[in-house]
């Protein structure tokens, strides 16, 4: 059975990532995000949570350590983990994971955000060129990512 991560960061991004979770039962599927108050619940709701730090670039210096800290955890996570295939709906928590998943040859499928609509998001743009499948929800963005798939909404 295929081993699949499904990693995003909190909020919408991870919205958007559960509207997978039909997906979740038929891999052998670990859920990654970061660590809060409202993520809590997914430990109770799905067999396979592991967390990563929550940081915010608000405060750019405590950022750049939780960063930094949270690519060690990816780097554990991903080899104690082994996935297959890596799935995301971004942002910056995705990302190290991403890479790591590039340098092993391993499959990155990445699905950009429905909340941008006219301009890509950084972290979509770092991970466009390794992705194996990128996905846009809207059509406005071809014009930045001409090789993704336009699949329209997850909603």
């Amino acid at each position: 059975m295929k081993k699949i991560v499904f990693i995003a960061s909190g909020g919408g991004h991870l919205n958007e990532l559960l509207q997978l979770s039909p997906l979740f039962s038929k891999y052998d599927s670990t859920i990654i995000t970061e660590k809060t108050k409202t993520t809590a619940y997914l430990k109770e709701r799905y067999p396979k949570v592991k967390y990563l730090l929550y940081g915010t670039k608000d405060h750019l210096f405590k950022y750049l350590f939780i960063f930094s800290a949270n690519i060690i955890i990816s780097f554990i996570d991903f080899i104690k983990i082994r996935p297959d295939v890596i799935i995301t709906t971004g942002t910056h928590t995705a990302v190290p994971m991403c890479y790591i998943a590039h340098l092993f040859k391993k499959k990155v499928i990445y699905i950009e955000t429905f909340a941008n609509v006219y301009h890509p998001t950084e972290a979509g743009k770092m991970v466009y060129k390794i992705a194996d499948k990128f996905i846009i929800q809207w059509p406005e963005l071809k014009k930045y990512y001409p090789e993704s798939e336009y699949w329209g909404g997850l909603f």
